[in-house]
C-alpha cells in the first residue's frame, strides 16, 4: 500500500513537473513575442568628423591657390574649418537604408565660409534578403574612381587629386544608382574601412547610375542625364594582403552656366563630358601603394582664343605611397603622393585651363581613434588659366597642417 502510495505522489510531481515547465516556455514564449520592435529613429546612429587646418607654414608663393582643394590656399588664408560634417544613418527597414550628410563649413566663395550645405541624402533600397542587389536614390558620390569614393575621414592626403576630382566637383550628384555585391564582398569592403586601412566602404563590384550631371546641389541644365559604370574588386591574398583594382567611367552633356564665364568669353554652352579612369591600390599592412588615371574629353578654356572650347582632350592622375606603422593602439602612416593633371575644370570659370604637376610628402598620426593629426610639404606647379588670368603660371611650396577629430 505504502508503495503504490508513493508511485501515485511520484506520477504526480512528475506531471505537475513538465506542466509547470510547458506553462514557464509558453510564458516566454508570449514574452518574447510581445516585445515591441524598435521604432524606425531609434535604429539611426550619428557620428562625424571636423577637419581645422592651417596652410600657410613655409610658403615660399601667396599667389599660388586651389580652388578645386580648398579655399584658404594662398593670399589672406589662415586657419580654416575644411569640414564639419555629421552623418545621420541606419536602416528603418529590413531592406531600407537611410543616408543624411549635412557639411557645416562649407564654403561657396572664397569671401564666405561655414555655411550649411547637404552633401549626401539618399535611401539604399535592396531587393534581396542579403542586400546584395541594391538601388541607391538621391545625393550621393558618383561611382567614377577610387579617390572620389574615399571619405576625405579615411584619405591620407590633403585633397583628392585634380585629375579624378575634376570629373565630379565635390564628388556628388542626384540620380539613381544600382549596386551589386556578394555578401562576403560586402564584408570585405566594410573591413577595409573598419580595420583603419583606407577603403572607400561599399559602392559594390559593380555599379551602374544616372545623374544629373551638374554636380551636387545644382539642378539639371539640359535634360540630358549622364550615365556612369564601375568594376572594382578587392581581392584577398593567403598573407591576409588586400588588392583593388578598378576600371569606371561617364559619358553626358554638361552645361556652363552664365555665372561660370567672364562676360567676354566667348564659345558655346552646351559640352560633351565623358571620361575613363583605371585604378590599383595596395592596401598598407603595413606597405601600401596606390595609383589612378584617367582620359577623356570635355570643355577647356583657350588662352589665345579667349573661347570655351569643346572636345578637348584631358588625362592625368597620380601614384601615391604609403606606411602604416602600429605603435601599441597609435596608427603612424608616412606617405607621399605625386600628381599629374592637364585638361579643363568644367566647374570652375571659363571651364579653366590647367597643367598641374604637384609632389606632397606627410605623415598622419592618430594617437587616438578620435584624433588625427596630419603634417604635409607640398611643391606645385600650376598653370590655371581663364579670361581674366590668361598667363597664370605659379610654382611655390608649402607646410600644411590639420587636426582632424572624429565623434
Amino acid at each position: 500500500m505504502k508503495k503504490q502510495l508513493l508511485y501515485i505522489l511520484l506520477t504526480c510531481f512528475v506531471a505537475f513537473y513538465a506542466q509547470a515547465n510547458t506553462v514557464q516556455a509558453a510564458n516566454a514564449d508570449s514574452t518574447k513575442k510581445e516585445e515591441p520592435k524598435k521604432k524606425w529613429y531609434e535604429t539611426l546612429s550619428i557620428r562625424g568628423y571636423t577637419q581645422v587646418r592651417y596652410n600657410r607654414l613655409l610658403e615660399t608663393n601667396k599667389k599660388l591657390k586651389c580652388e578645386q582643394c580648398d579655399k584658404s590656399i594662398g593670399d589672406n588664408g589662415g586657419f580654416f574649418i575644411r569640414r564639419a560634417r555629421l552623418v545621420f544613418s541606419g536602416y528603418v527597414h529590413d531592406k531600407v537604408y537611410i543616408y543624411i550628410q549635412p557639411d557645416f563649413a562649407s564654403a561657396p566663395l572664397s569671401t564666405q565660409m561655414n555655411f550649411v550645405q547637404i552633401r549626401d541624402a539618399y535611401v539604399d533600397v535592396a531587393i534581396d534578403n542579403k542586400k546584395e542587389f541594391r538601388f541607391r536614390v538621391g545625393q550621393s558620390k558618383v561611382p567614377y574612381g577610387f579617390d572620389n569614393l574615399q571619405s576625405s575621414q579615411n584619405r591620407l592626403a590633403f585633397d583628392r587629386s585634380d585629375a579624378i576630382n575634376s570629373g565630379t566637383a565635390n564628388e556628388r550628384d542626384i540620380g539613381v544608382n544600382f549596386f551589386w555585391a556578394p555578401s562576403a564582398i560586402r564584408d570585405r569592403f566594410k573591413k577595409l574601412v573598419e580595420d583603419g586601412l583606407k577603403g572607400t566602404g561599399d559602392y559594390g563590384v559593380v555599379a551602374l547610375g544616372v545623374y544629373n550631371g551638374q554636380t551636387a546641389n545644382k539642378p539639371e541644365l539640359n535634360n540630358r542625364p549622364h550615365v556612369v559604370a564601375r568594376v572594382s574588386y578587392p581581392f584577398m591574398f593567403k598573407n591576409g594582403q588586400f588588392l583593388e583594382a578598378g576600371i569606371s567611367g561617364y559619358y553626358g552633356e554638361y552645361n556652363i552656366s552664365a555665372d561660370q564665364r567672364n562676360t567676354a568669353t566667348l564659345g558655346a554652352s552646351r559640352f560633351l563630358d565623358k571620361r575613363v579612369a583605371a585604378s590599383v591600390i595596395l592596401y598598407p599592412q603595413p606597405f601600401g601603394f596606390q595609383a589612378e588615371y584617367t582620359l577623356g574629353y570635355g570643355p577647356r578654356f583657350n588662352t589665345f582664343t579667349s573661347t570655351i572650347d569643346a572636345d578637348k582632350s584631358l588625362q592625368g592622375g597620380y601614384v601615391q605611397l604609403m606606411y602604416m606603422i602600429k605603435a601599441g593602439k597609435q596608427l603612424i602612416t608616412p606617405y607621399a603622393r605625386s600628381q599629374y593633371y592637364d585638361g579643363g575644370k568644367k566647374h570652375e570659370m571659363d571651364a579653366r585651363s590647367y597643367v598641374v604637376r604637384e609632389h606632397e610628402f606627410g605623415v598622419e598620426w592618430q594617437p587616438w581613434k578620435y584624433v588625427e593629426l596630419t603634417a604635409a610639404y607640398a611643391i606645385s606647379d600650376r598653370t590655371f588659366e581663364d579670361q581674366k588670368n590668361p598667363d597664370n603660371n605659379q610654382k611655390g611650396n608649402f607646410l600644411r597642417l590639420q587636426l582632424q577629430f572624429n565623434y
